[in-house]
């Protein structure tokens, strides 16, 4: 059987030292991959190999094996699917399987192969059809080969007699190398429009990404002199945007060939000013590799980028010709092969289509209710990039989605177009964008002078926009999929870490770190320790430390949001007002415009207005639920003008979700590690003995976390030779004077029964020593008995049930019956007059006990009872003890859907008889 390997190459040593993996990255010269399954015309140009231990940290490691192997690779594109399905199967391997898994990566002309090995080579039927035969994805595992048929290109499953491997193989998407668009030739007035004196920055940085070279424009541009930068991290200046599955980062935008986009460079007095760049990568005489970096102001990107551009009248004579494709005439060819580029290009389009003086496109959310602005021109882009205003009309809504429209001067009609208020433009046409006549987006072109458009506008935009309608939603499907596998991965990594630890100020931090940068500037969050506390600011996080400790203060100053808890993202106006109104009264203070003290110039000024700008963006709330309470709020941010898009606010719901129970566990695990700690050694009991010819199975669930103490118990000792105790009881409450009870009928059954005192006799005593704990008592309901095996396979028992809810006795016929009667409970009466009754089980039979925990189950209006516990007992014929107490569970776990409410223990004992089955 094959098994991935290279021919000639050893395995991966199943054992690394000192607990980390054992990798190798070996470049490999161009041999064909040796499996059946694997294309013929691929080759192998690098591997890597690792192997995990069976333990839980091992998931984490092999995720990160595999991001850095397939960021070393260039293979950006394809990191997110790849580490997903790793972490799945991997999982099955280190957690569900117990064994040790070995991982290679093996890099092809077209992608990459990566192969998980287990040793634990039982077979499965691989996917036959629809994904939903795996078993609900909601499970805790078993979703790897599902994932695998969703995100895979091909994949599969090799069995060996020793080991069992599932591969999968992802192709990198194909991207031309080079510029992403190209024209020919212009005429002079068909040129961009640029400044009078336009500056080109020209950085290069070397191969470790340190800045060696920074001309004059880029001390101009941004304030710094080379000796200032030359030697530090690109990294350290730019403002890369970090949104998770729809781009690379900076370290790879470094290593592509060629790369353009637009993104920030902080300047020397801490603003970040938005440049367009060029990327090239190239290497000297002696092959040393580093990249030269062109960037201009981003509104002058069409130095650096020069799309083509038409005029009205020609995109007009272009549209009556048959031969021409009306997609192209009004995007140009090639056509942009991403979303935001398409978007840009579009409007770039219709502004000169019509001779706009700007033009904007909104696209819209799933439900239709809101348009969220992804494109413009001519607007302040940076203030209006995903701002979301509703559709259906009204004041202040978007009320011309629908249908074409066209308003003569919006001065007459403030409110009509809410993008446009404050822009200065009078005359705006608008129309929407469809596919299969659902609303996916607006179209609008808009003009500084009154009175400028008319139907006849209004109609030649509608026809262009129904030619690239489909491209737009094709690509905005395209990028939403690979957002939300972007996503998956990062709640995959984010669920990790923030299951690893129980330390309440570190999962604090955790919480601050996965939201900033990723999905915000800056964040807060407010804990509340109990329902009548008030929030309380906890931590605060932003890109920039420097502005830690001025977010900080400005935040202790303004009254906490409320700790609203329904679900979703909500806007929080209180910090962007109070900063702003906080950086005018600095500014006017520093032009001496207030009397008294405060007109001198203050050294404040400086962090103030930061402070302001760090904050004036979007701000919004999302409540901390944990077990249908709201234990804090996460607050995140933007700076000024900025918004966050409607993808990253479901990501950041779906995150705020985990790290809310993540909390909420530490809360939980704080409070109650002190009293578990002091009383379990004394009321968990010890191990069970192993009875000669008796089977015993105990199950034990609590209700909430950290309940190892009191509530329901169980015990069974041995007595004297050939006799044992048994036990089951139920304190009534929880807490400390609940676990004395629990301490001290468990440790009196033991003393008492060993004195050689009979059933009844040992719980009328230990009913007298409750009692005598006064108001610390707490009524007990047990059941106790005495077990005998006997040589002829059978075993002789002795049983007391005190208010405890009955044992069931199940024969090997199949019938089931109360093995006996119902007696007073303890801790109530003082004098009790109890008896024993003898049961004998066969050889084949099963004696069942569990606490009211059990029969109580609920769901609505409905309770398991004795009734169902008894109609489950009856299908557990011939199984072991252990097989028993476990259906008995099944069937009470999926009796309600919700957690239980109290605690249950389930004691099954069995009789096989003389031959063991």
């Amino acid at each position: 059987m094959t098994t991935g390997l290279i021919p000639g190459e050893q395995p991966p040593d199943p054992r690394p030292k000192s607990g980390l993996p054992h990798q190798r990255h070996e470049p490999v010269g161009h041999e064909i991959m040796p499996v059946e399954n694997r294309s013929r015309s691929s080759v192998i140009t690098a591997r890597a190999a690792a192997s995990f231990e069976p333990v839980g940290r091992s998931v984490a490691s092999a995720r990160s094996f595999v991001r850095d192997t397939l960021q070393g690779w260039g293979f950006a594109d394809i990191i997110d699917d790849a580490v997903v399905l790793t972490s799945e199967l991997v999982t099955n391997a280190v957690v569900h399987a117990g064994t040790w898994a070995d991982l290679l990566c093996l890099r092809c002309d077209d992608g990459v192969r990566i192969e998980v090995t287990d040793r634990y080579p039982e077979r499965e039927v691989p996917l036959q059809g629809p994904a939903a035969v795996m078993g609900s994805p909601d499970r805790e595992g078993g979703r790897g080969l599902q994932l695998c048929a969703a995100l895979a290109n091909r994949w599969g499953v090799e069995y060996a007699p020793a080991h069992k491997t599932v591969w999968f193989q992802l192709d990198v998407p194909d991207r031309p190398v080079g510029a992403r668009s190209a024209g020919p030739a212009l005429p002079s007035e068909l040129l961009p429009i640029a400044d009078a004196r336009v500056r080109v920055a020209v950085v290069q940085i070397d191969r470790i990404g340190a800045i060696s070279s920074w001309n004059e424009d880029a001390e101009e541009l941004f304030g710094y002199t080379a000796d200032q930068v030359t030697g530090k991290p690109l990294t350290d200046l730019a403002a890369w945007p970090h949104t998770p599955g729809t781009g690379t980062g900076i370290a790879e935008a470094l290593q592509l060939s060629r790369w353009e986009g637009s993104y920030g460079v902080r300047d020397a007095g801490g603003r970040v000013i938005s440049v367009y760049a060029s990327h090239l990568r190239v290497r000297d005489t002696d092959g040393d590799p580093s990249t030269v970096c062109l960037l201009v102001r981003d509104h002058e990107r069409a130095v650096l980028q020069t799309p083509l551009r038409v005029t009205s009248a020609d995109s007009a004579g272009s549209s009556e010709s048959q031969s021409t494709d009306p997609f192209e005439v009004f995007i140009g060819s090639p056509a942009p092969d991403d979303l935001d580029g398409l978007l840009q290009r579009t409007v770039e389009r219709a502004r000169d289509m019509l001779d706009g003086d700007s033009a904007f496109l909104l696209l819209a959310t799933d439900d239709e209710t809101e348009l969220e602005v992804r494109a413009s021109t001519g607007l302040p882009s940076a203030r209006q990039r995903f701002a979301r205003v509703p559709v259906e009309a009204g004041s202040g809504r978007y009320g011309s989605a629908r249908m074409p429209a066209v308003h003569d001067d919006l001065a007459s009609l403030p409110g009509a177009v809410p993008l446009l208020s404050g822009t200065g433009m009078r005359s705006v046409v608008t129309v929407p964008l469809k596919v299969e006549g659902r609303l996916t987006g607006s179209l609008g072109v808009a003009a500084e002078g009154a009175g400028r458009y008319s139907n006849e506008e209004a109609l030649r935009l509608q026809f262009a926009a129904d030619r690239i309608a489909l491209a737009v939603e094709s690509a905005r499907l395209g990028e939403l999929e690979r957002l939300r596998r972007g996503s998956l991965s990062f709640l995959v990594e984010a669920s990790d870490l923030l299951a690893g630890t129980l330390d309440r100020d570190q999962t604090l931090a955790l919480m601050a770190q996965m939201t900033v940068p990723t999905l915000a500037t800056w964040c807060a969050v407010y804990t509340i320790a109990d329902q009548a506390s008030e929030p309380y600011l906890s931590y605060v996080l932003h890109e920039d430390e420097e502005l830690i400790d001025g977010i900080k203060s400005l935040l202790s100053k303004i009254a906490p949001p409320d700790p609203v808890p329904a679900p979703g993202a909500r806007v929080w106006s209180a910090p962007g007002e109070v900063a702003h109104q906080a950086a005018l009264r600095s500014s006017m203070r520093s032009l001496g415009l207030s009397s008294g003290p405060g007109s001198q110039i203050t050294s404040g000024i400086g962090p103030t207005l930061t402070t302001a700008s760090a904050v004036g963006g979007e701000t919004v709330v999302l409540p901390l639920v944990a077990r249908n309470r709201v234990i804090g709020m996460l607050t995140l941010g933007k700076p000024t003008d900025e918004h966050f898009r409607q993808e990253i606010l479901e990501l950041a719901e779906d995150l705020s979700r985990r790290a809310a129970l993540a909390l909420d566990n530490a809360r939980l695990y704080s409070e109650r590690t002190a009293i578990s700690q002091a009383l379990q050694r004394s009321l968990l009991p010890p191990e069970l003995p192993d009875i000669d010819g008796v089977e015993v199975e105990v199950i034990y669930r609590a209700a909430g976390e950290g309940n190892e103490v009191g509530g329901d118990f169980y015990d069974l000792f041995p007595i004297s030779d050939g006799t044992y105790g048994f036990a089951i009881g139920d304190v009534c409450g929880t807490g400390p004077n609940a676990a004395a009870v629990t301490g001290l009928a468990r440790h009196a059954l033991r003393l008492l029964a060993r004195e050689g005192l009979s059933g009844p006799a040992v719980l009328e005593r230990l009913n007298s020593a409750i009692l005598d704990e006064g108001a610390r008592s707490r009524f007990l309901t047990l059941l106790y008995g005495e077990l005998r095996p006997r040589e002829d396979g059978s075993a002789d028992l002795k049983v007391v049930c005190a208010g405890h809810p009955l044992p069931l006795r199940l024969r090997q016929d199949g019938t089931v019956e109360p093995a006996a009667d119902p007696q007073p409970l303890l801790g109530v009466l003082e004098d009790l007059e109890l008896y024993e009754q003898a049961v004998t089980l066969d050889p084949g039979d099963v004696l069942l006990c569990v606490t009211d925990g059990v029969t109580e189950r609920r769901e609505g209006t409905r309770m398991l009872g004795d009734d169902g516990l008894a109609d489950v007992l009856t299908t557990c014929t011939g199984l072991t003890a252990g097989a028993v107490a476990a259906r008995i569970m099944r069937a009470v776990e999926r009796f309600a859907s919700d957690a239980p409410s109290d605690d249950m223990a389930i004691l099954a004992m069995r009789v096989p008889g003389l031959h063991r089955e």
